[in-house]
């Protein structure tokens, strides 16, 4: 029983201490990492799979990698290749990429986010034309990565001025591209607004969602290594910083948990002692027989003699003298009472000891021996006068 209630103390404050310091292990094995000095900050759910290999550190789908030469940070998306990552909002949940080749309209003919947590916010339906050298343009500028001398490419979101295109120009392919929109889009609508996403590109995901944690300040990860559970963790409180939580988790935690060893074992001392002390005494009841056990009703596992044995052993009435056949035997050996005159008195045969009649009763009955000698006595013939003798 002690040692359990020590193991429940134990088990109880360890879950306290570990709990309270999850984050900070958490920190120390998926602690945030980048590509080169000035890269991005990445960690979860995104992680760079050669710097953090715990699986639990990133989320799946949302492994980076860096490239060898100029340090750049690359999200290979499953059926569009790879893209550098130019921004993280963790908070917005936003990730903006760009071609590694400069030429992210190329990249966005063929745009295909399948296979990946990642999508637009909003979507535009682009035109793509590809011109002969010698159009106008007019109010349009070409796309110089799709460009060469003899042709140029531009794309418009405008498809009503489809219609007016030349016959010069082809159309190559009709998309739709993820877009940040924009208020003033459809009044842009009148001077035919160009491709306007040369640059990078703008998705967002839904899950996991850490957005609100990230809010907080907190630390999103994995809830147990065996699900896709995410919590927020390691949130600050009233301006604490980290370390200083920390550091009050430790300095408390500790000696609050060698205290509570103590107690249990003290506890477990003190039920060990009690257990002891009523074994201990259950055994002195059951061994120890009292004479008012010997005068009540409880039945006691000892043979003694039979109630007409000892009614055969002669009786005695002492007179005033109190004279017995044995000088010293002037005192009651049972109840070690000094002899009276009236009282009667009963002798054992074999040994001639003397004693009062109803204390060597109740002897013999539980013993067969006598007080003093311990001779064992037979049963005697009843006498011929049935009346005791008087000395």
């Amino acid at each position: 029983m002690g040692a359990t209630a020590i193991q429940v103390v134990a088990l109880f404050f360890c879950l306290f201490f570990s709990s309270a310091t999850a984050a900070a292990r958490a920190n120390e094995l998926c602690s945030s990492s980048m590509c080169g000095d000035n890269g991005l900050t990445v960690r979860f759910p995104f992680r760079i799979k050669a710097m953090q290999r715990q699986q639990h550190c990133g989320y799946p789908g949302f492994d980076l990698s860096c490239s060898s030469n100029l340090g750049k940070t690359i999200l290979k998306l499953p059926f569009s290749g790879g893209f550098w990552v130019k921004k993280i909002d963790y908070v917005r949940q936003e990730i903006r990429i760009g071609d590694p080749g400069n030429c992210l309209p190329r990249r966005l003919l063929h745009l295909n986010l399948s296979g990946s947590p990642f999508k637009g916010e909003f979507y535009q339906t682009y035109q793509f034309f590809n011109c002969s050298s010698d159009f106008p343009g007019f109010q349009f500028d070409y796309i110089p990565c799709l460009s060469s001398s003899t042709h140029m490419v531009f794309a418009t979101s405008y498809i009503p001025f489809a219609g007016y295109v030349p016959a010069t120009c082809d159309l190559i392919s009709t998309v739709s591209i993820p877009v940040v929109w924009q208020e003033d889009y459809e009044s842009n609508f009148g001077r035919f607004p160009l491709f306007e996403l040369s640059n990078e590109l703008q998705l967002t995901w839904d899950s996991p969602n850490c957005g609100d944690c990230e809010a907080r300040d907190g630390k999103c990860g994995f809830m147990t290594n065996s699900t896709l559970e995410t919590g927020c963790f390691d949130v600050p409180r009233r301006g604490i910083t980290r370390n200083v939580r920390y550091a009050i988790t430790i300095g408390v935690g500790i000696p609050a948990f060698m205290c509570a060893i103590g107690v249990g074992c003290y506890i477990c001392s003190k039920l060990r002692s009690y257990s002891g002390r009523r074994n201990m005494d259950s055994e002195l009841t059951t061994s120890v027989v009292t004479p008012q056990a010997l005068t009540s009703t409880t039945v006691v596992n000892v043979k003694g003699l039979d109630g007409a044995t000892i009614e055969s052993y002669p009786k005695l009435v002492l007179g005033e003298s109190r004279r017995l056949p044995t000088p010293d035997d002037n005192t009651c050996a049972i109840c070690l009472s000094e002899y009276r005159p009236k009282e009667t008195l009963r002798s054992i045969p074999e040994c001639k000891h003397c004693f009062h009649a109803d204390c060597v009763d109740e002897w013999l009955r539980i013993n067969a021996a006598c007080p003093l000698c311990r001779n064992t006595p037979g049963p005697l013939p009843p006498p011929d006068d049935a009346t005791g003798s008087h000395i």
